[in-house]
């Protein structure tokens, strides 16, 4: 028997658990004796049906994971666990572990301290005692062996995907406007596209941010810079349904993070016929390949101009949006998830 730990359906829905939720459904379909067990606290109910998700334990959180899930599972005999949201029971050694990027170790500073000390305490030993590790990019899997001097062939490569639900909406905006989506913290670089987004010799566009401040990650000044602007709409969180229209009706999508472990909503973009301009940094020229127009983080001119050069040129436009949609098609996950059993079979 394989036991997934499905803690994500009690987390708001981000990159990680978007990667959990997905996967996991993938995993349902291809190996439907898979069991998903969760605390009582679930956010995401349907998707807990989905899975027939058995809830375990009284506690929630943290203590739910490292107390009630390892004691439920030595009452089953100990079976493989599959954890996919990069933290697992630190006392539970039968298990396989998900590390999507190692950015509180590469930029600390876009962590609070409690949030940073509390994985740089225990990442080492969860790597250390899982049976093999998983994680989206080749990229991350050099920075995971490279930190934590562990063998490659212990750190197996399973991508994300684009959902089904992402494609073009057909949706006609009511004004021009350049998106942004990401959880606001430093490491998005947030601060750069925003000092970028000054620079633009023309005011016909405005800036869109969807994601919102969460507490473990601390960026003070960020908001005041957002609210001092009035073209720039800081949208919070949105739904999938009004996240594809964002997606469908912005001119450009620009992710000018300095550090990404994968970086999906690139690929959400282009699933909606957008055209992106990402960072030359980290995963992102692995994850886009050809398909986006690269500008330098560290720069928010070059930012600027690369801005400028997309949405004043419709054939640059159309080309990035056609490159766009074929190169998602190199992502599924229904083959992330059969990689995914494949890496499981390799223990049993």
């Amino acid at each position: 028997m394989i036991y997934v730990n499905a803690r994500f359906l009690s987390q708001p829905t981000t990159g990680v658990q978007r990667y959990s939720q997905e996967i996991s459904l993938a995993l349902a379909k291809l190996a439907p004796t898979i069991r998903f067990v969760a605390p009582a606290n679930i956010i995401h109910p349907e998707l807990a049906r989905e899975l027939n998700v058995e809830v375990i334990g009284s506690r929630t959180g943290h203590a739910w994971e490292q107390l009630d899930l390892p004691a439920f599972l030595r009452k089953q005999g100990s079976p493989l666990l599959v954890n996919l949201a990069n933290t697992a029971p630190l006392s539970y050694r039968n298990k396989i572990c998900t590390l999507h990027d190692v950015a509180f170790e590469r930029f600390p500073q876009s962590f609070s301290w409690k949030f940073r000390l509390a994985y740089q305490l225990t990442t080492p030993w969860t790597v250390k005692t899982s049976r093999k590790v998983m994680t989206v990019s080749e990229f991350s899997k050099k920075e995971i062996c490279e930190i934590y001097k562990t063998a490659p062939d212990k750190v197996v490569v399973i991508p994300n995907a684009v959902s089904d639900a992402f494609c073009p909406s057909g949706q006609v905006p009511a004004e021009r406007y350049l998106l942004a989506v990401s959880s606001i913290n430093q490491q998005k670089n947030f601060h750069g596209l925003i000092d970028a987004f000054s620079q633009l010799t023309q005011n016909s566009h405005k800036l869109y941010i969807v994601g919102s401040l969460n507490r473990n990650f601390a960026d003070p000044g960020l908001l005041r810079k957002i609210e001092n602007d009035p073209r720039i709409k800081l949208l919070g969180r949105v739904s999938d349904a009004e996240l594809v229209d964002l997606y469908s009706g912005a001119e450009a999508f620009i992710y000018p993070s300095f550090y990404e472990g994968f970086g999906l909503p690139p690929l959400e973009a282009q699933a909606c016929g957008c055209p992106v301009i990402a960072a030359n940094a980290a995963s992102l020229p692995e994850v886009c390949q050809g398909s986006a127009l690269y500008c330098d983080p560290y720069d928010p001119r070059d930012i600027a101009r690369s801005i400028e050069q997309l949405i004043s040129n419709p054939e640059l436009a159309r080309s990035l949006k056609e490159q766009g949609f074929a190169n998602i098609t190199r992502y599924s996950w229904t083959a992330s998830a059969k990689n995914l059993l494949a890496a499981i079979g390799e223990l049993q």
